[in-house]
């Protein structure tokens, strides 16, 4: 039985609504999720297993009398790459493959997709056809192009046309000592390293390691949270590749003996640019920088997509509803807690609203914020910051981080005087946050009295959903594990990590792991009593709150997560 067409749907979505391949629920359910996430169609059924690759594409064969290419003869050597533009393949999920004549064809699983032909072909001036392609055939080619091929990067065979769309945000007044050398001889080097930062982007690393040896040079990327050697140039590049990172990032390429910090803007379209910071330190065979990647663009600021439960959600929006108060978010760093500060922050971001932070660095950019860099060295530090915001009207202040007594005593006495209060401690778990702030000086009173509320989050790495595998563990050791009775029945189908062209090891991406405490009146009288952080844990466990081992465990019990990843940051 067809189901009614609904003209207001997408070409794809019309073909699939006259047909019996998809229910009439899934479809719906399909574009909602793709608009939602700003996905093809076609990608999602597939992701949803709505709707197999391989029916997809025959499903589209048949109708609309496009044959099937297959991806699987594609070399990324043979694609035009002066067509790759990277903003339209991201944009409308489909991939230029061969260029005959003036007619440029794109390899696309939703062949009804006209925007996509109409925008390469207006972007490069050619006439645009498609190529019917197997969805994941071609998330495969798009991994692959993402990652720069997958292979290691050669110093001697990088041509500009790999670098066309990439702009740095530099000074070129900066280009001018000795040392640089002449701008022939350094060309490979900066094209190399422009090539290093862009692989770096599209991977959505956070982190970039270049770091000299005696005898060897190595290039590492930090993605999803593990760092993973991606190159290792000739070793007497070395100090070539640190005075072309020191000029871009305005630092003194003079200065070899002591640590410095620096920025980069990376351009790589008109309407997307990527903050770098960039930091120098002398080793024993050079100097060794590391730049973190700030991508405000990348950063979801969706509460439902952090990974919280239900009731750990409700607790921390409850806690933004209040008028006054603390609200602290605790763990290591790299732990995730500046984009759970401004997911709070976005939520509460309205005109009636006054909202000042003082963060080190700013890493996300929010219109409507009032957003203040420390620095130190002029003396601005977080307290200052603070007590000039009390002289500004505030309603909502965050604090990057309560580093010492003085701050915090300025952020309890706001959130004790009608303000609301959030900020971040580098502390374990969330009981342990109680007694950091007793160990700093804090009146166990003002404690008590102030705090609202306490996160403490790790971020572990998701499962790759195109390779993970089925994990038979016996019940006893899941027991052993910390899982309850009750999560065993009926019996969890756990995976393990497996590896694709499309991830990282069997891994892409990351989910945030809670454990979120509520205060109450039994932990604010334990806190009067100066009791440690086991009694106060064990306390919260007993009012509801769920720790951070149960909370990963969950996650595996769904099969996002592995038992690997659980005990990796959690033990």
């Amino acid at each position: 039985m067809t189901m009614p067409i609904d003209s207001s749907r997408s070409g794809l979505a019309r073909s699939l609504a006259a047909s019996s391949l998809v229910t009439a629920e899934d479809l719906d359910l399909a574009q909602a999720k793709a608009r939602q996430e700003r996905k093809p169609l076609s990608t999602v059924l597939v992701e949803q297993h709505f709707l197999s690759s391989e029916q997809l594409a025959h499903f589209c064969e048949r109708e609309y009398g496009l044959p099937l290419t297959d991806l699987d003869d594609i070399d990324l050597e043979q694609l035009p790459p002066q067509y790759l533009s990277m903003d339209l393949i991201e944009r409308h999920h489909v991939v230029p493959i061969i260029l005959q004549g003036k007619v440029l064809y794109l390899a696309m699983s939703d062949p009804t997709d006209v925007s996509a032909l109409e925008d390469f072909g207006f972007r490069f001036n050619l006439i645009t056809d498609a190529r019917l392609v197997e969805e994941d055939k071609l998330q495969q080619l798009l991994a692959r192009l993402q990652q720069g091929g997958g292979g290691a990067l050669d110093l001697e065979h990088i041509e500009d046309t790999d670098i066309a769309e990439l702009e740095l945000g530099e000074d070129p007044a900066e280009r001018h000592n000795d040392d640089l050398g002449n701008i022939d001889e350094d060309a490979p080097i900066v094209r190399y390293i422009n090539k290093i930062m862009l692989d770096a982007v599209r991977r959505e690393a956070s982190d970039l390691h270049f770091e000299p040896y005696e005898r060897f040079y190595r290039i590492r990327f930090r993605i999803d949270g593990m760092l993973h050697e991606v190159a290792s140039p000739p070793v007497h590049l070395s100090t070539r590749f640190a005075a072309r990172l020191k000029v871009m990032a305005r630092l003194d390429i003079a200065e070899r003996r002591l640590p410095q910090d620096g920025r980069i803007k990376l351009k790589l379209t008109r309407s997307k640019s990527v903050d770098m910071r960039v930091n120098s330190l002398p080793t024993q065979w050079g100097e060794k920088i590391v730049i973190r990647i700030l991508d405000s663009s990348a950063a979801k600021l969706d509460i439902d997509q952090l990974g919280y439960d239900e009731q750990q959600k409700q607790l921390y929006l409850g806690a933004l509803k209040k008028p006054q108060g603390m609200i602290l978010v605790t763990g290591p760093t790299g732990s995730g807690k500046t984009v759970s500060l401004y997911t709070g922050l976005s939520i509460l971001n309205t005109v009636s609203a006054n909202i000042s932070t003082a963060e080190d660095p700013v890493e996300i950019t929010l219109p409507g914020i009032n957003q203040v860099q420390i620095n130190p060295k002029s003396g601005l530090s977080f307290a200052h910051a603070l007590r000039a915001f009390l002289r500004q009207d505030p309603d909502i202040i965050m604090v990057g981080e309560i580093r010492d007594l003085e701050t915090a005593e300025i952020a309890v006495k706001a959130a004790q005087t009608g303000h609301l209060v959030l900020s971040t401690l580098h502390t374990n778990s969330a009981a342990e946050t109680l007694t950091r702030l007793s160990n700093m000086g804090l009146p166990a009173y003002n404690i008590a009295s102030s705090v609202t509320l306490i996160m403490a989050q790790r971020l572990a790495r998701k499962l790759c959903s195109h390779c993970k595998t089925e994990e038979h563990v016996p019940e006893e050791q899941l027991l052993e594990l910390g899982f309850s009775p009750s999560q065993l029945n009926p019996a969890p189908r756990l995976y393990k990590a497996a590896g694709c062209k499309l991830c990282t090891e069997g891994y892409k991406g990351r989910i945030g792991i809670y454990e979120v405490l509520p205060m109450n009146d039994t932990l604010a009288n334990l806190i009067m009593d100066g009791a440690n952080s086991l009694s106060l844990a064990r306390a919260a466990e007993e009012s509801g709150m769920i720790s951070l081992r149960q909370a990963a465990l969950e996650k595996a019990r769904l099969g996002i997560i592995s038992l690997a990843e659980v005990n990796r940051i959690t033990l």
